[in-house]
């Protein structure tokens, strides 16, 4: 079996399944630092991750139930970031990540 260099992998640009989840993950990341660029700089570390569902919905993840309930206030704002980034945001939703 060879040895392949992770950063070699990584950046491949290969359209096997592999470099489609590292699309993905980018892409994941990508959105999250953009909603994290409209918040205060508390409120940005609570946001922990974003996704755009097939339907619209953006599910922002927050550290906790009270970030939750101030992300919740600024649901407006952070579709409209969403939507200057290009994508086709309907609806918002915030979760409560495990904190492990």
């Amino acid at each position: 079996m060879s040895i392949i260099r992770l950063d070699k992998l990584l950046n491949s640009g290969t359209t096997d399944t592999l470099g489609k989840i590292i699309r993905r993950a980018q892409d994941l990341d990508d959105l999250t630092t953009r909603l994290r660029d409209e918040l205060g700089a508390d409120t940005a570390l609570a946001l922990l991750a974003a996704n755009v569902r097939d339907d619209g919905e953006l599910v922002v993840v927050a550290s906790s139930s009270a970030w939750a309930a101030k992300l919740r206030f600024e649901g407006e704002s952070l579709m409209q970031a969403a939507r200057d980034s290009g994508l086709s945001v309907t609806s918002f939703r915030v979760r409560v990540g495990s904190g492990t």
